[in-house]
């Protein structure tokens, strides 16, 4: 028997819909729910221990797939089954993660996992933006406490119109990419791409996005209350002393103001801190400390973070001296590398990034296999954040989801700007070497240097900027260019990169509630012209890209070729091209344009010499002679009825030269007027309709000879095919019809 199933649709306006649906799936799960839109199914489950963990976070795993079933494929590779997280699972993972963390209680530290898989696919619907509406759902059919719903929404904009969820074919025609993650009451989360749009558009992208999470929010509680609203469980509750934190606050406040304002690097600032910390501990006997030693250490962070914040509040001053407008002190350098085929250094204050870029052919893309989308990707980034770059010791385990978001996000920022002609393949990869303060903002301003270096033509250059915001609701600082600790410390994180011409990326995530529009935008101006006076430090250092790329690095031609002449290139099992390789050191891909399906050529190759020696050969392979034209020849081999002569410019294209087309005079012997390797000129005459062979002539060329007369054609009517039948009687009847 079917259990009873709960279900709650949500209108968007524009005839389609989105259902929330539970009670069927997953009932251990402490709660669940199926999101339907479309054919797209998606099932969020989320389970949190009971017992409290001993950390002092929240330990949340937040899981993101997508089904190869769900879009009736089979997983790629020799394991057929699904394996580790593709880069666009773990954007969507973040995505969710980056939304709900905020909302659970600070003193809640269970373990907790949320869930969401991708069941059923629709072609037309984008299943992560479903991702973030599922995960709330399901907490908000649970007992887990959690602040209020939330949702995800992406909003795009087709032909000056806002769009909320589009297909994949109508995001193509968008010029705006935006995840909006948002309760009813506030804007918390923003992400994605632009064309360079101005802060105002931005601004009300995010307001009509956050008009229609408000309905996804109000769906969720409706559902809810139907299914049964669970109380909310009850756990152990972190131990607070009021007296013990205005002990603290009083040893510590005034002394960590003091250190904040003496504008101190950031190696300084931590020694300082650390030292007042001890003062702290010293005033406490080792009894104290041991029953209250987590309280010290919370407390004083309190302390700490109050009176960094206060700084800025009141005198506009930060830790490291600035004021809230300031940016730190920029170099840049191009060309460091000399072996690559385009580098650049980028440091701003104590964060910087090398760049550097390798251009390749079409094989070379970054090729995308999930059961959601197929392509490939001829411009990507990749993001590195080494552990010294912070100054720490800790083991490397691979690719973390952060330095896959940060990658993301530069490449999101980049790639508007590689213009659709570009030849190659362009892998951008950064290596952070130092950090305090958004290294993802450098890899973009590093970045667009790197290439402008390799000489990729980019349409303009891109800075970023991460701005921060302390706000204690009366007052408010945006803050440019933030530092780390400011990061932490601050309501606000926000990254934005464009052109001069306006945004093109951006990443924020929001901690204070009840942000207003008008403090957004104010951040967003501020944040132009911070990116602006980036932009003019690299613009000193690199003003266009170069017009050439590097003596070393590879030059890519890419030609056009009839249909009819891909095989004859490639060869018998590819024996052509990988010869012509060998011979001209050069990387020759070949693809078919599905519209016209003429052969697209590449050739990537160091030397021009050898790119000419592909270009020769494909010109070789292609020639095709014009009726009545005049060409050069040479004699390759003597027949006794004429010579074979091979077009001087197309080698290896030959064609008879018949004895009687040499010239004017009866030719008796062949060697008589001609030899081997004689160079002379013919005209084509296309091919002759009675031996259907290709007709050249030397003769056509020669002027006659005085008093030349031709011979007359053969009178055929003596012929012995002829035979008399003209004679036949008439009056004979057909075979088949005599008696």
């Amino acid at each position: 028997m079917i259990p009873k199933v709960f279900r709650e649709v949500i209108d968007l306006g524009d005839g389609r819909s989105i259902s929330l649906e539970t009670g069927k799936l997953a009932k251990q799960a402490h709660g669940s729910v199926v999101v339907q839109m479309g054919k797209a199914m998606l099932l969020c489950t989320v389970v949190s221990n009971y017992k409290q963990s001993d950390v002092d976070f929240l330990p949340l795993t937040v899981d993101y797939r997508e089904k190869f079933a769900a879009a009736g494929k089979y997983p790629g590779g020799f394991f057929k089954r699904e394996a580790r997280p593709s880069d666009a699972e773990v954007l969507t993972m973040r995505l969710i993660d980056r939304v709900l963390r905020p909302l659970f209680p600070k003193d809640y530290h269970a373990e907790t996992q949320v869930m969401v898989q991708l069941m059923s696919h629709d072609e037309d619907v984008m299943p992560d933006a479903l991702a973030g509406l599922a995960a709330s759902a399901a907490i908000q059919l649970s007992d887990l406490p959690f602040e209020t719903p939330i949702s995800e929404a992406r909003v795009a904009r087709i032909n000056g119109e806002f769009v909320i969820n589009p297909t994949r074919a109508q995001l193509a025609e968008s010029d705006i990419d935006m995840m909006i993650g948002a309760s009813a009451e506030s804007v918390m989360m923003v992400e994605g791409e632009m064309d360079e749009i101005s802060e105002e558009e931005m601004a009300d992208a995010i307001k009509f996005a956050h008009e229609s999470i408000k309905v996804q929010c109000a769906a969720q509680v409706k559902l809810a209350e139907a299914f049964g609203k669970k109380e909310t469980r009850e756990y152990a509750v972190a131990d607070e002393n009021e007296e013990l934190a205005e002990k603290i606050n009083g040893l510590a406040y005034d002394k960590c103001y003091a250190i904040a304002a003496k504008g101190t690097s950031k190696v300084e600032r931590t020694d300082a801190f650390a030292e007042v910390k001890e003062e702290v501990k010293a005033a406490f006997t080792e009894e104290e400390l041991e029953e209250y030693g987590d309280l010290v250490g919370k407390y004083f962070n309190k302390a700490q973070k109050e009176a960094v914040r206060e700084l800025t509040l009141a005198e506009g001053l930060r830790l490291d001296g600035r004021k809230t407008t300031e940016i730190r002190p920029i170099w840049c350098e191009v060309d460091y590398l000399p072996s690559t085929h385009g580098s650049s250094v980028f440091t701003r204050g104590e964060t910087q990034a090398l760049a550097t870029v390798t251009l390749g052919t079409s094989r070379d893309a970054n090729i995308i296999d999930s059961p959601t989308n197929e392509g490939e990707e001829r411009f990507y980034l990749h993001y590195n954040f080494p552990p010294f770059c912070t100054g720490e010791a800790r083991p490397l385990r691979g690719t973390s989801r952060r330095e896959v978001g940060h990658g993301n996000l530069a490449q999101r920022a980049l790639k508007g700007m590689v213009p659709d002609d570009c030849p190659y393949t362009v892998r951008v990869v950064s290596e952070v070497l130092e950090s305090n303060g958004s290294s993802s903002m450098a890899t973009v301003c590093a970045g667009t240097m790197a290439m402008m270096d390799a000489g990729v033509q980019m349409t303009k250059p891109v800075s970023g900027i991460a701005m921060g915001l302390i706000s204690d609701g009366d007052r408010y600082a945006v803050l440019s260019d933030i530092l780390g600790d400011e990061d932490h410390l601050g309501d606000m994180d926000f990254k934005v990169t464009g052109t001069a011409d306006g945004i093109t990326a951006c990443q924020m995530d929001i901690k204070v509630k009840g942000l207003s529009y008008e403090i957004l935008v104010n951040a967003l101006k501020q944040a132009r012209d911070g990116r602006l006076h980036i932009l003019d430090k690299i613009t000193e250092t690199i003003a266009q890209p170069n017009e050439d790329v590097k003596s070393h690095s590879p030059k890519m031609i890419t030609k056009r070729i009839p249909n009819e002449f891909i095989g004859a290139l490639i060869g018998p099992g590819g024996k052509n091209i990988q010869e012509l390789q060998k011979v001209t050191g050069c990387t020759i891909v070949i693809n078919e344009d599905p519209v016209t399906e003429e052969g697209i050529v590449e050739i990537l190759g160091t030397g021009s010499e050898g790119i000419e020696q592909v270009l020769a050969k494909i010109d070789s392979i292609t020639f095709k002679p014009v009726k009545g034209d005049t060409y050069k020849v040479k004699v390759i081999k003597m027949l006794d009825f004429g010579a074979v002569v091979e077009y001087l410019d197309a080698p290896g294209n030959e064609v008879l030269l018949h004895v009687s087309e040499i010239a004017w005079e009866r030719t008796e012997n062949v060697s008589d007027v001609i030899n081997m390797g004689d160079e002379f000129e013919v005209k084509y005459f296309g091919t002759d309709p009675k031996t259907r062979k290709e007709k050249v002539s030397r003769k056509a060329l020669l002027e006659k000879p005085e008093g030349y007369v031709a011979r007359p054609p053969r009178d055929n009517s003596k012929g012995r095919d002829n035979r008399g039948r003209d004679n036949r009687r008439d009056d004979r009847k057909p075979r088949e019809k005599r008696d």
